[in-house]
Formats: C-alpha cells, sequence, structure tokens
C-alpha cells in the first residue's frame, strides 16, 4: 500500500493528459485536510480529489461529489480569491519525489497575468498541500508547520518553500551504475531494504519486485551480491525507470481471500503462485478510488461483523469443549461390554463359588482364555452377576444418549464453522443481513420482538462467467447454498464443494449440454476452494456430482446436503473468471 514515487509519476501522466490547459471552475474544502477541485478542459469535467489526511493521504481524479460545509474554511476562500478560474499551465514531479506540482495562471487585482503554484505534497504524516508564489514564497498551506512541529522546515506564510532532504537519496531516475555500485556494495542492510532506503521514490514493495525480477533473494545482505548481480540489479532497475519515464505505465491491483492487499503501477510479478491474482487497471486514479474503497468497505464489515463474530466464536470455543468432553465420556463406556461379560460368566459358572470370595477365576468362552472376575465378598455369585450387569446397562446407556449428544454436538459445530466461513467472505452490509437471520432463527443471537418489520434482503449470490461462457454461481450463506443447490440448479446441473471442510455451494449452469469442457471443471473448482475455509492453502480438494444426486439432510441447517458416488478434484484457490454481478 505504497503512495510511492512511481504510483505519483504514474498521476502526474495522467493528469497531464487529461488536466493540462484545463480551467479551475469550482474549489471547495470538504474535510479540513481535503480540497476537491473541478477543473474543465476540452469538454470534458474533472474532478481532482486531494488529501494531506496524516492516516490517508491520497491524490486522483475521482467522478464522485462530496458536500461541503456550507462556510468555506480560510484556505479554500484564499484559493478562490486567487485561482478560481485560473488556467492548469503545467503538472511536474520533482525527480521521483512524491510530490506533484501545479502550475497556475491567473489575472491578478489589476487584470495582469500572474502565475502561481499548488504543490501537493504525499508523504504520510507529513503531507501538505502548499499554495506558493511564482517564486517559490509560501502564501497559505492546508497544515501549518511551525518550528517547534518541524525543526527541519518551516511551512508558514512568508516562508520560503523548498523539498526537505532528511537523508541522502539518489534519484532512481538519473542514478548512474557507478554510484549505484558503490552505494549498494557498501550496504550490510538486505537487498530490498537497501534499494528503498538508498532511492528516492522507491517503496518496499517495488525494491521487492526489483528484487524478484533480477532473481535475487531480497532479504540476502547488500554487500554480498556479487558484481554480475549488482549489474543485473541496476539493469533491471533502469528498464523499470526507461518505462517510468516515457509513461508505460501498467496500474494493477492484488488480491487475496480477504480482499485488496497490494496495488502499483507496474506489475507486480513477486506475487504470482502465492495464492494471490492481479487485477489490471484502466487508469491510476481508478485504481486509488478502487482500492481505498474496497479497503475501506472491508474495514467496515469488519467492524459491523465483529459482533455476529465474536458470538460465533464463543458459541464455537464452548462446542468444542464439550466435543472433546464427550468424546472422553464415550472412551470411558468402551469398557461396558465386560461388565456384560462378567456377569454371563458368573451367571454361568457361579455354583462354584463358596462366599466371601473378592475374586473368581473361569475360562471365558467367547476368547478360550482364562479371565479374573472382580467380586463383593459380602454378596452371592448371583448378586455380583446382577451388579456387574447393572453396571453394563448404565455405560450402555450412557453410550447410546452420547452417541446421539456427539452428534448433535458435531452438526452444531460444522453449522457455526459455516455461518464463520459465510461471514469471511461478506463484502457487504446485505450480505450481513441474512446470517443475522440465520443466527436468530437457530438461537445464538436474540430474535426481533413481535412487531418488528424483518430486514429486506437484497443480498444475491456471486454470479460468474466462465471462460466458456457458462455461468457459475456462488452462495455467500447457508440460505442461499440451499436456494442455489435445490431451487436454482436443475437435475443437470454440476454441484462444487470443496471436501470436508465449510465452504460456499457452486453450482455450473450446463445449459443442458452433456459434453462440458474440462476447463469447466477446473475453473468452477478453484471457485469452491477460494470460497472455502481452505482458502489459504495451496491446494484444495474439491467434491463434484451432479445436482439430481444431491439430497438435503434430514433436520439438518440449510445448505446441509448428503451424497454419494461423486467425483474428486484438486484445485488451487482463485476467482479470476469474470464477475457478472
Amino acid at each position: 500500500m505504497a503512495f510511492d514515487g512511481i504510483t505519483i509519476a504514474n498521476l502526474v501522466h495522467e493528469f497531464r493528459e487529461t488536466l493540462e490547459g484545463g480551467r479551475i471552475s469550482k474549489i471547495a474544502q470538504p474535510e479540513k485536510d481535503e480540497l476537491l477541485i473541478t477543473i474543465k478542459n476540452k469538454k470534458e469535467t474533472y474532478r481532482l480529489q486531494m488529501s494531506a489526511s496524516a492516516s490517508l493521504p491520497l491524490i486522483y481524479l475521482t467522478e464522485k461529489q462530496k458536500p461541503s460545509p456550507m462556510t468555506a474554511p480560510n484556505f479554500c476562500m484564499l484559493l478562490r480569491k486567487h485561482i478560481g478560474s485560473a488556467r492548469l499551465l503545467s503538472v511536474s514531479q520533482p525527480g521521483l519525489e512524491r510530490i506533484i506540482e501545479f502550475e497556475l495562471e491567473h489575472l491578478d487585482e489589476l487584470g495582469d497575468l500572474c502565475r502561481k503554484k499548488l504543490i501537493v505534497e504525499i508523504m504520510g504524516k507529513h503531507s501538505n498541500i502548499i499554495f506558493c508564489k511564482s517564486n517559490g514564497v509560501i502564501i497559505d498551506s492546508i497544515k501549518h508547520v511551525p518550528s517547534h512541529v518541524s525543526s527541519v522546515r518551516e511551512v508558514l506564510p512568508g516562508r520560503d518553500y523548498f523539498i526537505p532532504r532528511t537523508a541522502a537519496k539518489e534519484n532512481p531516475l538519473t542514478v548512474s551504475e557507478e554510484v549505484f555500485r558503490q552505494m549498494i556494495a557498501v550496504s550490510p542492510m538486505p537487498v530490498q531494504k537497501a534499494l528503498y532506503n538508498h532511492l528516492t521514490g522507491i517503496s518496499p514493495i517495488i525494491a521487492e519486485e526489483l528484487c524478484h525480477l533480477a532473481s535475487i533473494d531480497s532479504q540476502l545482505p547488500a554487500s554480498q551480491l556479487t558484481e554480475p548481480e549488482i549489474t543485473h540489479l541496476y539493469h533491471t532497475l533502469s528498464r523499470m525507470m526507461e518505462d517510468v519515464a516515457l509513461g508505460h505505465f501498467s496500474p494493477v491491483i492484488i488480491y487475496d481471500h480477504a480482499g485488496p492487499v497490494e496495488y502499483a503501477s507496474v506489475p507486480l510479478t513477486c506475487y504470482e503462485g502465492g495464492g494471490c491474482h492481479a487485477q489490471p487497471q484502466s487508469s491510476i486514479s481508478a485504481l486509488l478510488e478502487q482500492y481505498y474503497f474496497m479497503r475501506d468497505t472491508v474495514t467496515r464489515i469488519r467492524q459491523k461483523s465483529s459482533d455476529l463474530r465474536r458470538i460465533v466464536q464463543t458459541a464455537l470455543e464452548r462446542n468444542y469443549k464439550k466435543y472433546d468432553l464427550q468424546q472422553k465420556q464415550l472412551k470411558d463406556t468402551d469398557k461396558r461390554e465386560k461388565y456384560r461379560i462378567y456377569g454371563e460368566l458368573l451367571n454361568t459358572y457361579g455354583y462354584e463359588l463358596k462366599g466371601g470370595e473378592t475374586s473368581f477365576q473361569c475360562l471365558n468362552y467367547y476368547t478360550g482364555k482364562e479371565i479374573t472376575i472382580p467380586l463383593d465378598p459380602q454378596l452371592s455369585a448371583t448378586d455380583n452377576a446382577k451388579k456387574h450387569f447393572n453396571k453394563y446397562n448404565k455405560l450402555k446407556r450412557t453410550y447410546e444418549a452420547l452417541v446421539d449428544l456427539i452428534q448433535e454436538t458435531k452438526s452444531e459445530i460444522e453449522h457455526l464453522e459455516s455461518i464463520s466461513s459465510a461471514l469471511d467472505i461478506a463484502l457487504a452490509e446485505n450480505d450481513l443481513i441474512q446470517i443475522k437471520e440465520e443466527m436468530m432463527e437457530y438461537g445464538y443471537i436474540k430474535k426481533r420482538r413481535a412487531g418488528d418489520k424483518k430486514p429486506n434482503i437484497t443480498s444475491r449470490p456471486f454470479h460468474y462467467l466462465s471462460s466458456d461462457g457458462y455461468h457459475i454461481y456462488v452462495g455467500k450463506n447457508n440460505y442461499q447454498n440451499d436456494e442455489l443447490t435445490f431451487k436454482i440448479a436443475s437435475g443437470n446441473d454440476w454441484w462444487f464443494h470443496a471436501k470436508g471442510i465449510p465452504g460456499s455451494h457452486v453450482i455450473v449452469k450446463t445449459q443442458d449440454q452433456k459434453s462440458l469442457p474440462d476447463r469447466l471443471f477446473e475453473e468452477a473448482g478453484a471457485l469452491a476452494a477460494y470460497y472455502s475455509k481452505g482458502r489459504d492453502n495451496d491446494k484444495v480438494e474439491i467434491d463434484y456430482i451432479q445436482r439430481k444426486n444431491i439430497k438435503r439432510v434430514a433436520g439438518g441447517a440449510p445448505g446441509f446436503v448428503i451424497y454419494h458416488t461423486n467425483y474428486s478434484l484438486i484445485a488451487a484457490p482463485s476467482c479470476n473468471l469474470k464477475k457478472l454481478d
């Protein structure tokens, strides 16, 4: 998640193509550290969103509008006064710094042409938006930085603007091989760390990608690299920087089972084969908007589902303990048959006892071996036999009761694990509604009071299109699994599910075709693996069978089925297919 120099270079390239020559028509400040500038250019209207938030600094083009406060903040009013209808002359980036400079031309109070600069610094907690004169004198900034806050640079009206040099870093766009070699050869740090510590605008993930492209272990100390390895690494960097200088970018988002994990303006081959998949984007602005929207969505859903997760986890832990205790009790009943045999042997050979014995040895006609039977010396042979039969009957009743209880506990654990799996793949608040309804139905949370309105269910199964044009549906929860399998699927459709672990039902609509491509089964299996508890594994075993051979579990929770004579395949978790809705 690095808003690095290469991402900034990609944004500058995009802004040059879309914004240069345009005219500002509106300036708004929706938040205290955020601007939304509307620019009209070539009969198109663009909205440029920029934020100097310490937690999430960003800048990109967006189509979304944000409500503004009734009274504009002072910085916004200042910008409106000076550049409210200015023309954007140029967009530039100094070196590969995380800085974008917008050069603007406007008419002053006397009607003379003047130039100003709006400088956006995307530097984590030090991010800022600074408005300067053409000579670099600061007019104002969205965040003031006095000397007692930063001893490196003051950002206040009247001060000269300059880029702080807090570390001796080289510009990767211009660094020579000789300087690069000297820089790397003496560094005791791992190669990856040496790259982003000594080169401007290089993030850890780009440094990792450079090592991967150069086939070098990123954790190897840089000083241990051989001459050919350093040369190869430099040429790899040069090729990447050449693409950056020419504006050849390939924006991409990397996803895993939980959502977006990384993005970059160049392909990230270091993620290949690691359970992640790449999704190319049409532009860097589209990438940033989608990425941060998805990250925000995932975070919000995690927060909203935290109460449900806690309830499910608490119930699971309680049932795990109960299951272990029941298994131990069941093991104790294994000796029940021994007491039955004692009783039968005493009824057979008890006439040999004279009374007062503490034990009795006789032939066990079941095994043909001698056996020693413990006795109560105060009881007769008949009463001792009754005592052993009573123990046998008690243990037998315990065994029969435990078998049913263990099955109930196991079924409840499987049900709770399936709910936990559904919570893992929930992407929207609507997805949580059905899960909450199921938890109400089975008593895990309180049911709504009489008269309370039942929520409208709008969540629908995932819908994918296979490479060969077949429709594939994936249930998001147990209710949807049940509906997919027993209402949407027809008899000849194929059903897929991860073997022996909680997961979604995957239905392939066969369109009544008997001959189906092998690739279709592989893709459906990959989806079944991805939407299961085994999604973090390299490979998952998948059961698949035609829908007509699937039956509901009698009295079971929704989505629980039984089947026989199924086929199996091994699939790598993936969801790279085109999603239709």
